[in-house]
């Protein structure tokens, strides 16, 4: 069975982070692993609060899972803090992944910030230029780029930015653009591909860590990448359209 590693926050209300990651691995085929680089205490309502887990436990966990099992891919989501993103960036560097894939987590849909802002150049100019497939929603787009994005010239425009930074590919999603299809846009050196579905009327927790991993996971079996964003859209949205609402908040969680 192929292998994968998700490389992100631990999400006590079990709808995102590593709890969704790995749910999302064990459905798509592919042995999970996971190096846990933050705690949060969040639920369907809130994010409360967040601990970073010290850089040496990271470490340690990066050296114990790589040690041992054949890492196919790598996926990498809510890191926190400049010093883990750091960390994070060098590791990979030495391990080179044969596939990384690059969530930029900021905030979460409660609206808590889980990058700090000063962890965002370490994000743009050391991590990302490692990336295979960067994932981005348009806010986390836009604080990158520094810039507003509103309609298709300036996600063409976005996206060919962001591929500048030096990623392989972008996989731009359109969930937080308005209009009743969502587009998601994939940007790599063939050009651009559109991905259209439906919009549901609710609100999803998890979404950008389910996709980013099953992305992860169809790269860990040999999927091409745009097979893989194909496949991993198409996955997300029927888990969405299963999805439940497991607490007092308003947010749905993926049902895989």
């Amino acid at each position: 069975m192929p292998t994968a590693l998700t490389i992100a926050g631990s999400d006590s209300g079990g709808g995102a982070g590593i709890q969704a990651d790995l749910k999302t691995f064990h459905a798509r085929g592919v042995h999970g692993l996971s190096v846990i680089a933050a705690i949060t205490s969040q639920n369907t309502r809130e994010v409360t609060a967040v601990h970073p887990v010290p850089l040496t436990h990271i470490r340690s966990q990066l050296a114990a899972v790589f040690d041992d099992f054949p890492v196919a891919a790598v996926k990498t989501g809510m890191l926190g803090s400049a010093a883990i993103t750091h960390l994070v960036a060098r590791e990979m560097r030495t391990r080179k992944p044969a596939w990384l894939v690059v969530d930029p987590v900021m905030i979460a849909t409660s609206g808590g910030r889980l990058l700090a802002a000063d962890a965002v150049d370490a994000m743009v100019h050391e991590l990302m230029p490692l990336a295979d497939i960067i994932t981005p929603n348009v806010p986390e787009a836009e604080a990158l780029l520094g810039e507003p994005i509103r309609n298709a010239k300036d996600f063409d425009r976005a996206g060919a930015a962001l591929l500048e930074l030096g990623c392989r590919a972008v996989l731009l999603k359109g969930g937080h653009a308005e209009g009743r299809v969502v587009v998601d846009r994939f940007y790599d050196e063939r050009g651009m591909l559109e991905l259209r579905h439906p919009r549901l009327k609710l609100e999803g927790h998890g979404t950008g860590c389910t996709l980013a991993a099953a992305i992860t996971a169809e790269l860990a079996k040999g999927q091409a990448p745009r097979t893989a964003v194909r496949r991993a859209v198409a996955y997300v949205h029927r888990a969405l359209v299963r999805s439940y609402r497991p607490g007092s908040g308003s947010v749905h969680v993926l049902r895989h």
